[in-house]
């Protein structure tokens, strides 16, 4: 499989301090991959560079063969990547027809359309809600919405900063199993969570950072092989 998106030597720092040094990954076409690591290892910061909302002092992020390290982050959706970050960042005063409608400025107005049929399709409550204002649904609700609003533009890549972080069991498992119709589907992904066990299931390689560096990399069955190894260097 040929690289969809690598990241090559990026560095970044907030002030004086070193969030990212030299990190480095690939995610290949239609390839599942994992980004992993305790609460301040990089993680975030890593998927916001690849967004466009972080600039990074050295490397370079490369995606479907173009340098989009200091693309703007529409541009940067446009060219196929969608992010749904931690905390979903929803408009709660907006329903969640708006909601969905405003992952759609990029695309033209037929897009939208189909792309609000994708998301109520893959996430059938959300059609029950379309009127509904986003800050009553629940938090698994809420980040089906996040989902769906990233998907809108109909992505290559999507990358998801905590997928199921704080959600209920029954949801945890609702939201991966709707992941993995995506992944049918031959979506690409680059995900952030905590769930090992979900994660092993799903995902084709992963990554594993610590204070900013990549410690770890391997595939899914070098991932169930250390799982104890991983369970304590996740500890948050």
């Amino acid at each position: 499989m040929s690289d969809l998106l690598a990241i090559e030597s990026i560095s970044v720092a907030y002030g004086k301090r070193l969030a990212l040094d030299g990190v480095s990954l690939t995610v290949a076409a239609g390839e599942i991959v994992t980004l992993l690591g305790a609460n301040g290892s990089g993680k975030s910061t890593t998927l916001r560079t690849i967004s466009g909302l972080v600039r990074p002092a050295r490397g370079r992020v490369v995606f479907d063969g173009r340098d989009i390290t200091r693309a703007a982050p529409d541009a940067i959706v446009a060219g196929g990547v969608a992010h749904v970050p931690e905390g979903r960042e929803i408009f709660p005063q907006f329903t969640v027809y708006e909601n969905l409608l405003t992952g759609g400025f990029t695309t033209s107005p037929a897009a939208v359309r189909d792309g609000i049929e994708r998301a109520f399709a893959l996430f059938p409550v959300l059609r029950g809600r379309a009127r509904q204002r986003a800050g009553t649904l629940s938090g698994g609700e809420q980040q089906m919405l996040a989902i769906g609003r990233a998907l809108m533009t109909n992505p290559r890549l999507l990358v998801l900063d905590e997928a199921t972080e704080g959600l209920a069991p029954v949801i945890r498992q609702e939201i991966w199993q709707r992941l993995t119709i995506l992944k049918g589907l031959g979506l690409s992904m680059l995900i952030i969570d905590k769930e090992l066990e979900a994660l092993s299931a799903f995902a084709d390689h992963h990554y594993v950072i610590e204070k900013g560096e990549v410690v770890w990399s391997g595939s899914t069955d070098a991932l169930r092989r250390d799982t104890d190894f991983m369970s304590e260097l996740l500890a948050v």
